[in-house]
């Protein structure tokens, strides 16, 4: 059974991990995105919002044998989770209700509450605000954009103008940031939930972590997943307030930014994209939450591919292996 990915983009570290498993389908609009080499097979599809981008995705499915579906962005969730509901794609992704409330942080910050798990205090603007500073958010937003912090009310007011989206006020959290790196079976059963801390970030996306041994971090990770019914890899982020204690701010159902970090930390032979492989070909995955390494620090880079006139990569790169070091 093949792996198809939707939306690679930049995500090369992710589809390069599937294809060393088995058989992977990379899909992008722009045929320049870098990811989509590291794949066996690159294919352009439709934009999400065409209506033909499901019907080329079942096209795929049903031409290469692909035995899971799974978004590396958060644009396309809601469309696969509906895809799925009807019966038309294998996706990863929770059920449509889940995918539209976790794309919108406002709804995301309301489930989490209903379910009893800890969100920071959060209204709508022109609403009651507890305490200040706060952060003035975009409800759509990725990528850290247009998020503003606010001393007091009449800088949230000011920025609640400013943001030209529809926005949200959070209470500003006080404390160390962590992520938690979970993935979950066909039934929305935890698999595994794999926290790191966020030394370095940009544009949103960690750059530099460490995972760390918390297990209060690891079970707040299995709840939540389980109690919104995720399928496939999911990222939920916290904070530890001083007052508060712990505080989910985003969940996003699809891999995160530090996809590297549980990659090194899962134990052998359970790494996140070895466990779709198993599932995509039907097999049966065991729980094994809490079992990982920690201590293990990733930093990522950049690095770019040479294509020729056709758009094929030519092999070469721009530095050789570094050899001895040059005699004193």
């Amino acid at each position: 059974m093949s792996v198809l990915l939707t939306g690679v983009g930049k995500r090369y570290d992710i589809v390069s991990a599937f294809a060393q498993h088995d058989t992977t389908v990379a899909v992008d609009p722009n045929p320049l995105a870098p990811a989509q080499y590291a794949a066996h097979h690159r294919r352009a599809v439709p934009r999400i919002e065409d209506p033909g981008y499901v019907p080329a995705l079942a096209d795929l499915c049903a031409e290469l044998d692909v035995g899971a579906v799974v978004p590396l962005t958060d644009l396309d969730i809601e469309v696969l989770a509906r895809a799925r509901a009807d019966g038309l794609l294998p996706a990863l992704v929770p059920d449509p209700d889940v995918a539209a409330a976790t794309f919108d942080k406002y709804e995301a910050h309301a489930l989490l509450r209903r379910h009893g798990l800890p969100s920071p205090p959060t209204v709508l603007p022109g609403e009651p605000v507890e305490a200040y500073p706060v952060m003035v958010k975009p409800r759509h937003g990725s990528g850290a954009r247009s998020i503003h912090a606010a001393r007091d009310a009449a800088e949230a007011e000011f920025f609640c103008r400013y943001v030209d989206e529809p926005v949200m006020v959070q209470r500003l959290m006080q404390g160390p940031e962590f992520s938690i790196d979970a993935l979950c079976d066909l039934d929305g059963r935890c698999l595994n939930a794999i926290p790191r801390t966020m030394i370095e970030s940009r544009g949103g996306e960690s750059i530099k972590g460490t995972v760390i041994d918390d297990r209060e971090l690891v079970d707040l990770g299995r709840e939540v997943v389980e109690a919104l019914g995720v399928r496939g890899p999911c990222t939920v982020q916290v904070f530890r307030d001083r007052e508060i204690g712990l505080g989910i701010t985003d969940v996003n159902a699809r891999f995160g930014g530090a996809f590297p970090a549980p990659m090194y930390a899962a134990p052998p032979g359970r790494t996140y994209p070895e466990l779709i492989v198993r599932m995509a070909r039907g097999e049966a995955v065991a729980p094994h939450v809490g079992e990982y390494r920690a201590g293990i620090t990733f930093t990522r880079y950049y690095w770019q591919l040479e294509l020729d006139g056709d758009l094929r990569p030519t092999g070469r790169d721009i530095v050789e292996p570094p050899g001895p070091p040059p005699p004193r």
